[in-house]
């Protein structure tokens, strides 16, 4: 897909009559979420003069083809109006004005058919959400922030919300999870468009990795209890602080003073899971914190979280994170860059 032209910096896409200069577009609207736009225009906007000539045409796009308040109460122009679609291979939704602002008709009845057409629909973040009012995503697999996937799944039962990974490729529709995560969708696209080589020149100039895994999980707060006033609060309280003990339901039943059958009721009432996979979650939180604040080896982490033995904890801390322990302290330790 490129050819290599002198030095090693000198990696060019293919000359015009190769191939087809991509024309990508972002939509822009009152209240335009400025990060998420930011990452779109870095990764497609900026002019490439070391790629040649084909580098991706960049070009922002408004509902009627006129200005727009930013976020921060900034103004932007728009270059085309969103029914100008018809020249533009990717249209890119980053973010929307709030996910209880409703999504004008225009655009999404316009969104579904470049996407009919073939134009590829992104999201960034809560732009999800506008994908969504345009019955793109009925059926099919889509992720946001993960604040918002409740949210989501509740006004579009037809979706399959994923909260725990960074991006989603359904073909001609991709979705991305928090603003940050944007930056990993829009490299996949590139490596798609223009392959490895490409997009780890792009990544580097950018100085962040150039993959980051879809399926790698978002980084989710801790969860509460989803009532502080339940009267289980007290023994989940009592467990997070002993973590590194063995527990069974009947144990767990009698400090609460009631049966097996009704403490799996409570806790299912009180968390939304079962005491195992909670213990395993709590777990896998605190594991969290000792490799990004301890420097104890990870045979330690394993004994001092619950998990026992290292090859335990790798195996849940894999299976919840789709990431590595060592590779998750390499990533988040506070002593990194120090």
């Amino acid at each position: 897909m490129f050819a290599n032209i002198g030095g090693k910096d000198s990696v060019r896409l293919k000359t015009d009559n190769q191939m087809k200069r991509k024309q990508v577009a972002v939509l822009i609207y009152d209240g335009l979420c400025l990060f998420e736009f930011s990452c779109v225009a870095e990764i497609f906007g900026l002019e490439r003069p070391e790629f040649g000539e084909n580098w991706y045409q960049f070009h922002t796009m408004s509902l009627d083809g006129k200005p727009i308040k930013t976020q921060y109460k900034g103004n932007m122009e728009a270059d085309l109006p969103i029914l100008d679609w018809h020249d533009i291979d990717t249209i890119i939704v980053p973010g929307w004005t709030h996910i209880d602002q409703p999504v004008p008709k225009a655009l999404a009845s316009t969104l579904a058919k470049a996407n009919t057409a073939g134009v590829r629909v992104m999201s960034i973040c809560s732009g999800v959400f506008v994908l969504a009012a345009a019955g793109l995503l009925d059926g099919v697999a889509a992720t946001t922030h993960w604040k918002y996937a409740e949210t989501l799944q509740t006004r579009y039962p037809k979706i399959d919300v994923k909260n725990d990974v960074l991006f989603i490729d359904n073909e001609h529709i991709l979705t991305s999870a928090g603003s940050a995560a944007g930056l990993d969708l829009c490299l996949h696209v590139v490596r798609k468009d223009y392959g490895n080589e490409i997009v780890n020149k792009v990544a580097k100039r950018l100085v962040i990795p150039p993959v980051r895994v879809g399926n790698q999980a978002q980084f989710i707060e801790q969860a509460v209890p989803k009532s502080k006033s339940h009267a289980i609060a007290p023994l989940l309280d009592k467990l997070r602080e002993n973590l590194s003990l063995n527990y069974n339901n009947e144990q767990l039943a009698k400090e609460i003073h009631v049966t097996e059958r009704t403490f799996l009721r409570r806790f299912k009432e009180a968390t939304g899971t079962t005491p195992g996979e909670w213990l395993t979650q709590e777990r896998i939180y605190y594991a969290k914190a000792l490799l990004e604040q301890s420097d104890l080896s990870i045979d330690q982490v394993a004994v001092k979280s619950g998990f026992g033995t290292a090859m335990t904890l790798r195996h849940h801390f894999r299976l919840k994170m789709q990431i590595s322990p060592q590779a998750y302290r390499k990533q988040f330790s506070k002593s990194v860059g120090l």
